[in-house]
């Protein structure tokens, strides 16, 4: 601190040099998360490559997907608390090369066991990785301008990772082969790793301390809940392995939110959530992971199956969705969050998502991309933007320092309970849908035409049902979240004047 401090003093070549380290942290950081968020889809295009190659049954196939998804949703908490224990830094670099060696040994996979097992690994060190990256963000720049800005472009990131993902997918497997899905992330993994050694410095103890009892709470409840989800989305709702399991995890995690009123030092601190702007924060991401897969699963069906797009060019239809996320982002992170804090900036994110969803429902056989697909999209990713500039800053918003891991992983734990529950929710309302639809319509064996048109039909459906679930978010979440700003940390510094302001960001 009192180096910082004389330097800033020294002159304005001075502050730059300092905040130009910061600004390649930044970028460190985003390379990281980008990794994570778009190792979500890109192995999903994959698959289907990936089981001829290796011989797998269908069956096998969901597993691909679901051994990621397991450790990274049920250790989040777990991880987020180590990242506080032990050092982000040092839970940071191990995140970073433990991921990049699973995803070496699944692209070298030679069977279906080493492939499940190397996605599973993936998912061990994403639940390292990702939170202990939001919580560097957070400590690393503290100046409230600055933050803004930083918060920006990490946002634009984090929202835009599961969409390049399918880009990327879709272009490896079509260029190169699927195992190019997963040596991809030794290019993120190696750029970020380099970085992290060179610039990051370890942070002090922040004197937390572990809840062995709360971490296998937490563990098992979130890893039942996920697992009851994607069992969900390929099985039946009727099955014990579904609604026992899920059952189980309430359970569970019931019995966790008693306990960490009782502990003496909580694995998630009530504190951390009971906060109105943090827990509609932590809300709002849930919602959003829920009802993306919308976009994310069923469109790319659409244009795939139903349309005759190729992977890549599925892929690249979606691009701007990305570019309206990242333009949304940055402006409400940098430009409107100091202004009107996040309660504007997510509801109305939220009600565009469910603007975005309903134009969508328009969608036929004879749809053409610029009529019905780049309006709808575009809003999305406006709506994308919005919600994630603002949620990501205020989940991590007012935490105190030994804080900062699990605040991190809730955001993380947000999307991931929100994303398994999409998953397995929107597969059964698509499927029942579509079921509904060739009973009504088709007599005897459907053609290919009554096919596709149940297809639609189920997807329809899902995307009505996501603009609920938005709508929804927005009124909840309007309701949870503050008006005004965010509360001023204590012992912020004053803005700076308007001219020092100025010859601040021309140095």
């Amino acid at each position: 601190m009192k180096m910082e401090t004389k330097s800033a003093a020294a002159g304005p070549s001075s502050g730059a040099a300092g905040d130009a380290k910061r600004w390649w942290i930044l970028a460190v950081i985003c390379t990281a998360y980008l990794m994570v968020g778009v190792d979500l889809t890109v192995v999903n295009l994959a698959l289907p490559s990936a089981q001829e190659a290796l011989d797998f049954t269908d069956t096998d196939r969901q597993w691909i997907v679901t051994a990621y998804a397991l450790p990274f949703g049920s250790l989040l908490l777990f991880c987020g608390r180590l990242s506080d224990l032990i050092g982000r830094k040092q839970t940071f670099i191990i995140g970073l090369s433990g991921f990049a060696l699973a995803s070496a040994v699944g692209g070298a996979a030679t069977n279906f066991e080493v492939l499940v097992t190397a996605r599973a690994g993936q998912g061990v060190f994403a639940a390292m990785l990702a939170p202990a990256a939001l919580a560097l963000l957070a400590t690393t720049f503290t100046d409230p301008q600055e933050k803004g800005k930083a918060f920006g472009i990490f946002s634009a990131v984090a929202a835009s990772g599961t969409g390049l993902g399918l880009i990327l997918g879709g272009a490896l497997t079509s260029t190169l082969n699927w195992r190019w899905c997963l040596y991809i992330n030794l290019l993120f993994a190696g750029v970020a790793l380099v970085g992290s050694l060179l610039l990051l410095k370890a942070q002090p103890k922040t004197g937390a301390r572990m809840d062995i009892p709360g971490v296998l709470l937490a563990s098992a409840g979130m890893f039942c809940v996920v697992y009851g989800f994607s069992n969900a989305a390929d099985d039946s709702w009727s099955t014990p392995k579904t609604w026992g399991v899920l059952a189980l995890g309430a359970v569970l995690l019931i019995v966790f939110a008693i306990w960490q009123t009782r502990a003496t030092s909580p694995l998630l601190p009530p504190r951390v959530v009971l906060d109105r702007n943090r827990g509609g924060a932590y809300l709002a991401t849930l919602f959003v992971g829920t009802g993306i897969f919308g976009i994310m699963l069923f469109l790319v069906y659409f244009m795939q199956n139903d349309l005759g797009y190729s992977a890549v060019t599925s892929g690249f239809a979606l691009l701007p969705m990305i570019v309206f996320t990242g333009v949304g982002a940055n402006v409400s992170a940098i430009k409107l969050m100091p202004k009107h804090g996040p309660r504007p900036l997510v509801t109305l994110g939220l009600l565009a998502n469910a603007v975005g969803m309903a134009w969508l429902t328009g969608i036929d056989l004879d749809s053409g991309y610029l009529t019905h697909l780049l309006g709808p999209t575009s809003l999305v990713g406006i709506g994308m933007g919005l919600i994630y500039g603002a949620a990501l800053r205020t989940g991590t918003a007012g935490i105190a320092p030994q804080d900062a891991g699990i605040a991190s992983a809730m955001v993380n734990t947000g999307q991931q309970l929100g994303g398994a529950t999409g998953a397995a929710l929107l597969n059964t309302i698509a499927a029942t849908a579509a079921a509904d639809w060739l009973t009504g319509h088709a007599q005897g064996k459907p053609s290919a035409e009554q096919l596709h048109l149940a297809a639609i039909d189920g997807y329809t459906t899902v995307f009505w049902w996501c603009t609920a679930i938005f709508v929804a978010g927005a009124v909840l979440c309007g309701l949870l979240l503050r008006r005004g700003p965010l509360p001023a940390p204590a012992g912020a510094p004053a803005p700076a004047p308007a001219k020092q302001t100025a010859s601040a960001e021309s140095a």
